[in-house]
């Protein structure tokens, strides 16, 4: 948080004003706004007032005053704006915003604060918006926490008539989040996303303030990433030589991510989902593109590894220092989910080498388990898993190991009660490719297998602590919303993902109240998040319209008892 006396000092010398701002997304958790107009001075300019700012910073500050420009966003009211007109014409113009940090200790780059370990990791930051024509400030513990604030900032202007304004000045908020792990996962494998529509996602996840790219960048249907240490499995599983992920790529798309106050949590999905493995090592592969492949996966093609072979368990455990040791963030994710035992019951190799050494399946994935997240360990990793690993499987995990929750919302609390760090991730509440009919083909009257549609509103009201204890509540990170790509690609992944996916960065900014103590609704919500896709598809992401144009701009009339 913010240094005690600077925050107390603000408070006792500001009014308290009507919170009425439609504007911004997340919410902050604090605010106070006025209704008075404000111009953007012509001349308007960013102080940064650090010694040495880092590069990072000041190229941060140079996009924020670009979108300011460049946004020409029209205020959503019938008429865009034009009823603003008139308190325009005697408005004060804000000259500036002055950018400080509240310590003098070295200061870190965005990109260093946004790898930092989430129990320390500082996205605190206090905006404060004179209606007067006096500068705005912007102070923060770190450069990250001036990032998020800049987000803020920017969402406050509207333009109309040549003119850049709000009319919610004066504005302040002293803003954190409430759970330090707000995430988005895309699933590179199954389609492939050439970089720069990774490129394009991030920044988008920057404007919701969401912190984690979840990049689950392999699975049984392709390896697009190319491994230094293992060319040969992307040269042989991936769909094509032009559809891989080079080292220099993945190296772009992290420090891309790292300068929007993102980090990225890489995962190589094991031991199930692993075919694409089998095209180079087809001999670490147990039912290799088996056939009914129903029996032996829960999508096709069938195909997990070896795990009780000693040959799999070491070229996985290389394979993770490969990929890890070029990865800042502190996570890594193994996977662990979906792991299929027909598979092994029919596989004669290991059957063999489980009468050999004496183990059970579960013993030699137990034995699997402790030495690939040793690998990880070692390096200083935090290992992430699905939660099949503590719930379906008896293998010994770090109690740092950090658990998703995707089968159902209700898993939580069996995660929580064997002590295991969380991260919410339900196929109930936040899966963004369900409701779109089944994708397995000769199934005319299928549909998804996690039917409805999610819809922004029935995900806005998940409860990140139902079914918890009181004492479970820390065990929270926070959540994710998933896109697994069986039926997306960089045709639609905009408007799959977006406005929707912003929905959990407010469940997990925010937390379960509004700035004015009441309770998060979908009702309030809409506006904001109206404003919030109109200001996206302004910067060039194709996101989809949450309702008719007429209803954008008349905030609640198309509320179901209107």
């Amino acid at each position: 948080m913010l240094s005690r006396s600077l925050t107390l000092n603000l408070v006792t010398t500001i009014l308290v004003f009507a919170q009425s701002v439609s504007s911004l997304w997340p919410i902050p958790r604090t605010l106070q706004s006025g209704t008075t107009a404000l111009k953007l001075s012509p001349g308007f300019e960013f102080k940064v007032d650090i010694p040495e700012p880092p590069a990072d910073l000041l190229e941060a500050v140079v996009q924020a005053k670009t979108y300011l420009l460049t946004d020409n966003l029209g205020r959503l009211v019938v008429g865009r704006g034009s009823s603003d007109l008139p308190s325009l014409s005697n408005a004060s113009s804000l000259p500036g915003l002055t950018l400080t940090l509240t310590t003098a200790s070295p200061v870190l780059s965005i990109s260093e604060e946004s790898v930092a370990d989430l129990t320390t990791r500082d996205e605190s930051y206090e905006l404060n918006v004179p209606a007067d024509g006096s500068p705005a400030t912007l102070t923060a513990n770190t450069t990250l926490g001036l990032y998020r604030g800049l987000t803020t900032f920017g969402q406050l202007w509207y333009s109309y008539g040549g003119e850049i304004y709000t009319i919610e000045a004066p504005l302040w908020t002293l803003d954190s989040p409430a759970y330090p792990f707000r995430g988005f996962m895309l699933d590179t494998a199954r389609n492939y996303f050439p970089v720069s529509d990774i490129l394009r996602t991030l920044d988008a996840m920057s404007w919701a303030k969401i912190n984690t790219f979840h990049w689950h960048v392999v699975d049984s249907q392709s390896f697009p990433l190319q491994v230094t240490a293992f060319p040969e499995l992307s040269a042989m599983g991936a769909y094509a030589p032009t559809e891989i992920y080079s080292p220099t790529d993945v190296q772009d798309i992290i420090a891309y991510a790292a300068a929007r106050g993102i980090d990225v949590l890489l995962e190589i999905d094991t031991p199930g989902h692993t075919t694409s493995i089998g095209y180079s090592h087809p001999e670490y592969i147990a039912c290799n593109i088996a056939s009914p492949w129903a029996t032996f996966a829960n999508e096709p093609p069938a195909g997990q590894l070896r795990f009780a072979d000693p040959a799999v368990t070491n070229f996985t455990s290389e394979l993770f220092t490969s990929v890890a040791q070029t990865l800042p963030s502190k996570f890594f994710s193994t996977g662990g989910d979906e792991l299929n035992v027909e598979c092994y019951v029919d596989d004669v190799l290991t059957q063999q080498i489980l009468n050999a050494t004496g183990r059970t399946l579960e013993e030699a994935l137990d034995l699997f388990t402790r030495t690939t997240h040793g690998a990880l360990e070692a390096l200083g990793k935090t290992p992430v898993v699905w939660e099949e690993m503590v719930l379906d499987h008896n293998v010994t995990l770090s109690n740092n190991t950090v658990v998703m929750v995707w089968i159902s919302s209700a898993d939580a609390a069996a995660v929580a009660a064997k002590n295991f760090r969380i991260v919410h991730a339900p196929s109930d509440y936040f899966y963004l490719d369900c409701g779109a009919g089944e994708w397995i083909s000769d199934d005319p009257t299928g549909n998804s297998w996690c039917d409805p549609f999610k819809t922004w509103q029935e995900t806005y009201t998940f409860d990140p602590l139902a079914n918890l204890t009181e004492s479970q509540y820390p065990l929270v990170l926070g959540g994710e919303q998933l896109l697994w790509t069986e039926q997306s690609d960089p045709q639609n992944v905009d408007s799959i993902v977006w406005p929707r996916a912003a929905v959990s960065a407010e469940i997990f900014w925010t937390g379960a109240t509004l700035p004015d103590g009441s309770p998060r609704n979908g009702t309030t919500a809409l506006p904001r998040l109206h404003d919030l896709r109109f200001r996206m598809v302004q910067r060039g992401v194709r996101a989809i319209p949450l309702q008719p144009y007429w209803c954008a701009l008349r905030p609640n009339e198309c509320d179901l008892y209107a």
